[in-house]
């Protein structure tokens, strides 16, 4: 029998021990051995819960017992998560969690412990919800140099797009029916601004190229800007605003990026709506792979950690090798980037048409039917040469990179 603790009794962590319970028999058979709750950390009570039985206050009593052979982490944030998981690795314990943020900061040293104590760090469930993303990208796709990496890869935002394009609402409308679905948190900063896309393709890429990847120097981009307006211009367009969290190769450098995009019906992402995520993958023998579902969600998500349950118990006393070394990757300076861009101009048409012309050179109008602004798309340029013409016409609305 393996016995398993899990720290945090929240959503994930509660589905985690749904699952254990309820899946047991068919967990047993495919796992070839039982896997067993010993213990759950929280600090509150939760009376008349099944979990009652099994609930401890004091993380030592999980770290010291001997008997305890994968830990669950899925208390969220940085700390104490980061020093209960750093702990139980030194412990010689295995730890299988779901918070990209830990992963994200933390990967490189913590999977270094892992190895050198032989046992395993596994964080499926830290990118994708559900979706099965990092297992595939360090085994089926081991073969492959990756060229690519582009994902919707929040379903809050998704939802909100899709709710602005389809239903013809408002940003704040369509994240008030977010929030109230149980889709976007009370704070929604980290969905709409692109911090936790940003940390989730951070991750996939220093899994991809083996190198770390700050969160932090990854330029990123939410969708608190996108309007109505510039959702009819993508409907003109016969376009749709996705938020993208994407990484290329660009010669020996990787350049990585978060923001909205247009897409035409020819993206493989197109058909992507609402609380769904799909991860597009390109390696040079493979070629395009997909992967799709539910990005979030309490037992969508619980059960991508109880798959590294299951894989952390067939390796006890085997690591499990990760490639992510703790030297930074080189990312194309940003101001390099090279896109179309679909730009609002305030003001009158005819006056904003010959503006530019003069900033940008040759662009292609786009008009939606509104008198009070020019819209238009550039041909492909760079960020830096971006800049330089719209301080140029000085009254840009908003811009959205065409990821054609």
């Amino acid at each position: 029998m393996i016995n398993v603790s899990i720290l945090g009794y929240g959503t994930i962590g509660s589905g985690v021990f749904s699952i254990l319970n309820e899946n047991s028999d068919i967990i047993t058979k495919r796992n070839g051995e039982k896997i067993c709750v010993k213990s759950v950390l929280d600090l509150r009570a939760f009376p008349g819960d099944p979990v009652e039985s099994v609930l401890v206050h004091d993380f030592s009593e999980i770290e010291n017992d001997e008997e305890v052979q994968i830990v669950v982490e899925t208390m969220g944030g940085l700390h104490p998560a980061y020093d209960f998981v750093k702990a139980c690795l030194e412990k010689g314990k295995s730890v299988c969690t779901s918070n990209k943020a830990l992963v994200a900061e933390f990967g490189p040293e913590l999977l270094n412990i892992a190895e050198e104590k032989k046992c395993n760090f596994l964080f499926e469930a830290s990118v994708g919800g559900g979706i099965p993303i990092i297992r595939p990208l360090k085994t089926s796709l081991a073969p492959d140099e990756i060229l690519e990496i582009s994902g919707i890869l929040n379903g809050t935002t998704n939802y909100i797009l899709t709710a602005m394009a389809e239903q013809g609402t408002d940003f704040a409308t369509a994240l008030k029916d977010a929030q109230d679905k149980g889709y976007a948190e009370k704070d929604p900063s980290a969905d709409v601004e692109g911090y936790d896309t940003c940390r989730k393709i951070a991750i996939l890429t220093s899994l991809a190229y083996g190198y770390q990847v700050d969160f932090e120097d990854i330029y990123t981009e939410g969708i608190t800007k996108i309007t109505e307006r510039d959702i009819n211009y993508a409907k003109k367009l016969e376009a749709k605003i996705k938020i993208f969290g994407s990484s290329k190769k660009v010669g020996d450098k990787v350049s990585a990026m978060v923001a909205p995009s247009l897409i035409t019906s020819e993206h493989p992402l197109y058909g992507v709506d609402g609380v769904f995520n799909a991860i597009l993958v390109k390696g040079n023998m493979v070629g395009d792979v997909m992967f799709y579902g539910q990005g979030a969600g309490k037992h969508a998500t619980a059960s991508a950690v109880v798959s590294d349950i299951m894989e952390a118990s067939k390796h006890l006393g085997i690591n499990i090798k990760t490639i992510w070394n703790p030297d930074k990757l080189s990312l194309v300076p940003f101001k390099e980037h090279n896109s179309k861009f679909f730009v609002r101009l305030s003001g009158n048409s005819e006056d904003n048409a010959a503006k530019a012309l003069k900033a940008f050179g040759n662009v292609i109008p786009i008009d939606a039917g509104y008198d009070d602004e020019y819209a238009f798309i550039t041909m492909n340029m760079s960020e830096k040469a971006f800049d330089k013409a719209a301080r140029e016409v000085g009254n840009v609305i908003n811009k959205i990179r065409i990821d054609a």
